[in-house]
């Protein structure tokens, strides 16, 4: 029983997220607070210490002052795999955490340092290291062609996106009437981990249940949502462990590694890079953008055009936007929010307000202020800065839209078919719970 739960959020002792040092705790109430306005998650419940709510998100543990609530700390399970002489550890990088780990290091939030963060990744003894922009394109190519599928059939709609673990579950805990309207594509990570077990490893003759997937994620609601059991198949979980950006530097520093003195590296080639799509899925507005663009391509066989292309609307630090674009001889109305408080107002009113596809992100500003951040004392001014660092990097990059990686055309020629099909469903996409 959490004798102080009407000050701060209970934290169950299983929560596979965050954890609380009770002894550091000053009761100020600020996790309460971030919980309740934010989050909207505090206060939509009756405290009951057998079932305590919770959507993982990790916002709790930012606003923390004393280092009370802290994230599941999981680099010990992570290294016992690396030093295990019979396992191949892969791990996966998100994409915001290229424009935040170099924070920890005194660069500037939004400064690019891809390149030292595989080479520091090699250094603790990863076998591969993989960018999951590559599974943001496949979400791209399977969110856009469901999104067509719902509007040619008026099914379902709005189509509210999956990446975003605290979302999803936020849906099926205060709005399961809702859960048919989530797309049930994977997120990026869940779909590049299903890949890498189910068809990388067979095809470079590694036995699948030799291989350990490590995701390095922004997110700390990525540690609940890799142990759904719908996300495992018949060698385990897809992705064994979740490692945000604040353990990851903790484990560079215990294991007495200068990230900065460090050159650059590449990653490993079996899973080539994704697209500029693929990147901005870290920001705000980055997976609305990408899938919509991807959905002109699929319905006109025709790139869009240029004004289409940039999509400023969907941009920016700003809570909610919209926009409305032409597809399918019609006019389809998209929503981008961020914060699941706020997401409550634009649920409540969809009798109301008619969109066809809404984007939510539960952390500020999406990925790039998730929970497993590292925590900077002008959080706004950090979150702003690495969102414009991730649009300026798919700025420079050849190929910025998601139908035209090479590679995931040839997973699909190779592996799934096409999007949609029966293996696509099988190893890309999943199914929701009423909680």
């Amino acid at each position: 029983m959490d004798k102080y739960s009407e000050i701060r959020v209970p934290v169950a002792h299983d929560n596979p997220s965050i954890k609380r040092h009770d002894k550091k705790c000053v009761l100020c109430g600020k996790c309460k607070d971030v919980c309740k306005n934010k989050m909207g998650v505090a206060c939509h419940w009756t405290y009951d210490s057998e079932n305590i709510v919770c959507i993982n998100c990790g916002q709790c543990v930012n606003v923390c002052p004393v280092g009370s609530l802290v994230e599941q700390d999981d680099t010990s399970a992570i290294m016992d795999a690396i030093h295990n002489p019979n396992k191949k550890v892969a791990v996966i990088t998100s994409p915001s955490v290229r424009v935040s780990v170099g924070e920890m290091y005194d660069y500037p939030s939004g400064e690019i340092v891809t390149g030292k963060i595989v080479s520091a990744l090699k250094r603790l003894g990863a076998d591969y290291v993989y960018d999951v922009t590559f599974g943001a394109d496949l979400t791209i190519m399977e969110e856009a062609s469901e999104l067509i599928d719902r509007l040619k059939n008026g099914t379902n709609l709005p189509q509210f996106t999956s990446c975003c673990p605290a979302w999803v579950k936020f849906v099926e805990t205060f709005y399961p009437q809702l859960i048919p309207n989530l797309s049930t594509c994977r997120s990026p990570i869940s779909m590049q981990a299903s890949v890498i077990k189910n068809f990388l490893a067979k095809k470079h003759n590694i036995k699948p249940s030799d291989l350990v997937v490590v995701a390095l994620t922004p997110c700390v609601a990525k540690k609940f949502e890799i142990k759904r059991p719908e996300l495992s198949g018949l060698y385990g979980q897809d992705t064994d462990y979740v490692m945000s950006v604040r353990e990851f530097g903790r484990l560079l520093k215990r294991e007495k590694i200068d990230f900065k003195k460090l050159t650059d590296s590449e990653y490993d080639t079996a899973l080539p890079l994704g697209t500029g799509a693929g990147v901005i899925f870290g920001a705000s507005g980055g997976v609305m953008e990408a899938s919509v663009l991807t959905a002109y391509y699929l319905t006109t066989g025709q790139n869009p055009p240029e004004n289409f292309l940039k999509f400023k609307a969907l941009r920016g630090y700003k809570d909610v936007k919209t926009a409305t674009v032409h597809l399918l001889d019609r006019d389809v109305k998209l929503c981008v929010l961020f914060g699941t408080n706020k997401a409550r107002e634009i649920l409540d009113s969809l009798k109301r307000r008619k969109y066809d596809m809404i984007e939510v992100m539960a952390c500020p500003n999406g990925c790039v202020g998730g929970g497993g951040q590292p925590i900077l004392r002008d959080m706004d001014s950090a979150v702003v800065k690495r969102a414009e660092g991730l649009y300026s990097c798919d700025a420079k990059m050849e190929k910025r839209l998601s139908y035209e990686n090479p590679e995931v055309k040839s997973l699909y020629n190779e592996f799934l078919i096409t999007p949609l099909s029966e293996k696509s469903k099988k190893y890309l996409h999943t199914y929701y719970t009423k909680r």
